[in-house]
């Protein structure tokens, strides 16, 4: 990929990003200007999406953790409400399509997506461990937590 391509991509995604929160239907926007010759189907515009939720999370994560060694589940659930209130629409997006995904393959990945992601909330929240099904279920459960003690900042 030229490095014109990336910043491209960049742009492209940063568009998409304000067109997912300004919409709050959690509807993938395939009709953004770009976003179909750049990311080509509704598969990829969700990795790219995934990709930027889990960066965001993971940087803020890391951040919080440096200032927060004491509590460590208080903190992986403050960071997911933070990061949700910055990344509102695309965490919209990621959870339409988890509940109604547009097909098997959508459906696979975006399980895989999550069971990773709840590996990262159980291992940052100190409770990571050789059963990698005991971890995501911890992670699941601090991402329940978050999920129900979340009051958006946001304006929907």
């Amino acid at each position: 990929m030229t490095w014109t391509a990336v910043h491209r991509r960049g742009e492209v995604l940063r568009t998409l990003i304000a067109a997912v929160d300004a919409r709050h239907d959690g509807l993938l926007p395939m009709d953004v200007t770009g976003v179909r010759e750049t990311f080509g189907d509704e598969l990829s515009v969700l990795a790219a999406l995934q990709l930027r939720w889990h960066t965001r999370l993971s940087g803020r994560l890391e951040h919080a953790l440096m200032h927060h060694p004491m509590d460590l589940e208080g903190a992986v659930v403050e960071v997911w409400h933070a990061t949700a209130d910055e990344l509102p629409g695309t965490r919209r997006v990621l959870d339409h399509y988890r509940a109604e995904p547009l097909g098997e393959e959508m459906a696979t990945v975006l399980r895989i997506s999550a069971a990773k992601g709840h590996v990262l909330l159980a291992a940052m929240s100190g409770h990571s461990g050789i059963d990698q099904a005991a971890t995501a279920a911890i992670g699941r459960m601090l991402e329940e937590r978050a999920r129900a003690t979340h009051r958006s900042r946001v304006a929907a």
